[in-house]
């Protein structure tokens, strides 16, 4: 008797907590410098404070690595590919976020699904200018599922302890400067 009274009590809690965009890893997430994002940023989502996946991408220049192996340093993860147009468009952006907050120790990984691999995305960074930015692919999308990437382009950013700090889905002007301002405050990338 006292479970089927407790069970629609127990749904209609999972519910409100749903609706509410709560969750239950909310109060891990690291919340003070991430606040108030600039417009500038796009659609910014607060992070759940989830730890990196342990999902291997590819790096041209280092073979298999996974976003644990780059734990103490903030992390700007974009997930893209070459034929996205707006992927295509926010690409020298971060490139030049990569120049700016590299010497706070900020790094972007920029992953691509392309599955041609590594010579189709060196080939875009060449014809677009893109100098600051590694060579990284996402094979089979194993990293875009581990992280529910809902489409492309999306980037997720991490603290420097691993935690997910928030993404922002589509679009951003990664190089404007109250952007970069918020990514140092938001990533405390000196703490």
């Amino acid at each position: 008797m006292l479970i089927r009274i407790l069970r629609p009590l127990a749904a209609a809690l999972l519910l409100m907590i749903a609706l509410s965009g709560a969750t239950v890893t909310d109060a891990a997430a690291p919340a003070d410098g991430c606040a108030d994002p600039p417009p500038a940023l796009g659609r910014f989502e607060a992070g759940s404070g989830k730890p990196a996946p342990d999902t291997p991408f590819v790096v041209e220049a280092d073979g298999e690595k996974t976003l644990i192996e780059f734990a103490g340093a903030p992390l700007v993860v974009n997930l893209w590919a070459t034929w996205c147009a707006p992927c295509v468009t926010e690409m020298p952006a971060l490139d030049r976020l990569a120049a700016a907050a590299g010497d706070d120790g900020v790094r972007v990984l920029p992953l691509s699904a392309d599955r041609e691999g590594a010579p189709v995305v060196k080939a875009f960074f060449t014809a677009n200018g893109i100098r600051h930015l590694p060579v990284m692919i996402d094979r089979l999308g194993q990293v875009a599922r581990a992280l529910a990437v809902p489409g492309l382009p999306t980037t997720v950013l991490y603290d420097r302890e691993g935690r997910e700090a928030g993404r922002v889905i589509g679009v951003a002007e990664w190089d404007a400067p109250e952007v970069v301002r918020f990514l140092r405050a938001c990533l405390s990338p000196t703490a």
